[in-house]
């Protein structure tokens, strides 16, 4: 099988460098978070987002003023989405029950599906305000029952963005921040004088925001780590070009590093994809954008069958995979790396973006290969609990216990066994002495 680079994208070393700039950057900035509090906060918020506020959280009547400025027809479009993703992500939540059985008689195990208990949902804002990840993070926390749900975005002009606000508070948030950025994950992660710190942090943004997250893995939960936005096509002769172009370049528009790839077994779609989308570009308004990261980051991949295609794909483990074959189906059972698949040419990423109902927060970076994207259930944590309800029980599980920690040497371990083998059981063994 042979594979054929008809473009190919800038180096991973060069890559490599720009991420090391970033993380240096975002390790100071969460430094000065830390030692510094509300007024670091202040101090970046007036640096970065040119906004100098007493406080960062929106009071009720700011949240009603930008709700106002919200027209009637982007209020129903913002309602019609919330309602389709609150559908799925109902759905979700009702797959996952609590569960409770007994293995043998007198032994009960389950587990509980628990609500993280406070979540800090970050929602873009820069050059795009991205207002369905509102409805993705924010909403998709109130199907699951979390408590205290927290939502930042950066200000868009010095103000708040009526757009984002709205879909935060109907999309159920307890508190929201105007506040972008390495400051926003930090403050809600790392905490401030008048901010209490959250236990998880969610969404999508820039390399800062997803350099910050990563670094503050492990003092809160994430839901993934999630770099620029990546878009691939799988295509063959039963598309054309103006389609693949279209659908390749309108995710390459989120920033000048987003890759967009095709993958074809079809030489004259390939060459004719990158003559479209020279064309496109000619006229895209967004062309300053698409067209860096279409120089920097674009690939074009010839393949001689669908199971060469395939496997590059799945090597790639690209966040939106779109599939557009003569046998989409094959790749739905076939493909097991991507963070979403968009089949056949009547879908496309932009619906799953903002409004057909499943999430656009998905893994980049080949984290498809470990990780699926945010859903509800990334919200809830399964823990399990015992219960030994029989004397017999306690004895016939203790015997065996004890002897298992006595091979592994724990005797202490053993003990714990071992009393219940004697008050239950009726037997005389301790103190290392493992149940016959």
């Amino acid at each position: 099988m042979t594979i054929t680079y008809l473009k190919t994208a800038k180096p991973e070393a060069e890559r490599a460098e720009d991420d090391a700039k970033v993380r240096s950057t975002v390790e100071t900035t969460l430094s000065e978070i830390q030692t510094g509090g509300d007024a670091a906060i202040a101090s970046l918020s007036q640096k970065f987002d040119g906004v100098s506020r007493p406080s960062f959280r929106l009071t009720a009547s700011e949240i009603e003023a930008a709700m106002a400025k919200v027209s009637t027809r982007d209020m129903e479009d913002i309602r019609f989405a919330q309602t389709q993703i609150r559908r799925f992500a109902e759905a979700q939540r009702a797959s996952m029950t609590d569960i409770e059985v007994e293995t043998m008689p007198g032994v009960v195990l389950g587990h509980r599906n628990i609500p993280v208990q406070s979540v800090g949902c970050y929602v873009p804002g820069g050059k795009f305000p991205m207002v369905a990840s509102a409805h993705m993070s924010v909403l998709t926390a109130t199907v699951a029952g979390v408590p205290r749900i927290v939502a930042s975005a950066p200000p868009v002009k010095g103000e708040p963005h009526p757009a984002i606000v709205a879909a935060m508070h109907l999309g159920g948030a307890h508190e929201i921040y105007v506040l972008g950025g390495i400051q926003a994950v930090g403050a809600m992660a790392i905490g401030t004088e008048t901010i209490d710190p959250v236990h998880m942090l969610v969404g999508p943004g820039n390399a800062f925001v997803a350099e910050a997250k990563r670094q503050l893995y492990g003092r809160v939960g994430i839901d993934l780590f999630a770099g620029p936005t990546e878009t691939m096509v799988i295509a063959d002769d039963t598309v054309d070009a103006e389609l693949v172009a279209t659908d390749l370049l309108g995710q390459a528009e989120h920033g000048y590093n987003s890759p967009a790839c095709l993958i074809t077994n079809s030489r004259a779609l390939a060459e004719s994809t990158l003559a479209e989308i020279d064309r496109l570009l000619g006229i895209l308004p967004t062309a300053e954008t698409a067209s860096v990261s279409w120089r920097d980051y674009g690939e074009v991949i010839l393949c001689d069958s669908h199971d060469e295609m395939l496997r590059v794909a799945n090597d790639m483990a690209y966040e939106h995979v779109q599939v557009m074959t003569d046998r989409d189906d094959w790749y739905l059972a076939q493909m097991h790396s991507y963070g979403a698949l968009f089949l056949g040419p009547r879908t496309n990423v932009a619906n799953g973006d903002k409004v057909i109902g499943t999430n656009h927060t998905l893994p980049t970076k080949k984290a498809g290969r470990y990780t699926g994207g945010l859903w509800v259930g990334k919200f809830l944590k399964t823990h399990s609990y015992q219960r030994v309800t029989t004397d017999t029980a306690a004895a016939t599980i203790g015997e065996y216990g004890s002897r298992l920690c006595m091979l592994e040497g724990f005797v202490g371990h053993a003990e714990q066994c071992n009393i219940r083998v004697r008050r239950y059981g009726g037997r005389n063994v301790g103190y290392g002495m493992a149940a016959e």
